[in-house]
């Protein structure tokens, strides 16, 4: 799951930046083993630039959210380009069982973190309907306390006019 998100700006710099210390280490790389920790920081940005474009776009980032929105989108598209260089030198290393191992665990892993969010926003609601009945329980204790000590208190002032007046 994606940690804080970064303001958009930031976002697009990270994607941007792991691209370029990708490509750079795959032109001296002995092996594709050897940029695994690379191409692990360049998802890591893309997801969190995506979530930053969709906070961009719901307006969460100030008056610029939408042309930052669309910043993001356009690098986000230009990435695939880049994705494809990456499928193309697991080919060419012959590694393509690799790359097909890669990407159908990070489908799993994607569908387990959609489920994973699901389930907060669940727990989230029920936690918050929860409060909701708790804060009504105690407003109808507390109204229901209030209006026995005044009953109590008229049915003894009745009881002490009575007492005092003969009814």
């Amino acid at each position: 799951m994606i940690g804080l998100l970064l303001d958009p700006d930031a976002a697009l710099d990270a994607v941007n930046n792991a691209v370029r210390l990708v490509k750079k280490a795959s032109a001296t790389a002995q092996n594709i083993e050897s940029l695994a920790p690379m191409l692990g920081k360049y998802f890591d940005a893309k997801a969190n630039a995506i979530a930053s474009a969709e906070a961009a776009k719901a307006g969460s980032f100030g008056n610029s959210s939408m042309g930052k929105a669309f910043e993001i989108e356009m690098a986000i598209d230009a990435q695939k380009e880049f994705e494809e260089d990456l499928k193309r030198l697991f080919w060419n290393a012959n590694k393509m069982d690799v790359w097909q191992k890669i990407k159908a665990r990070a489908t799993v892993m994607e569908a387990e973190a959609a489920k994973a969010a699901g389930k907060a926003k669940e727990d989230a609601r029920r936690k918050k309907q929860k409060d909701k009945e708790e804060l009504e329980v105690a407003i109808a204790v507390i109204l229901s306390v209030v209006i026995f000590i005044v009953l109590m208190w008229g049915g003894w002032e009745l009881f002490s006019f009575c007492r005092k007046n003969g009814c």
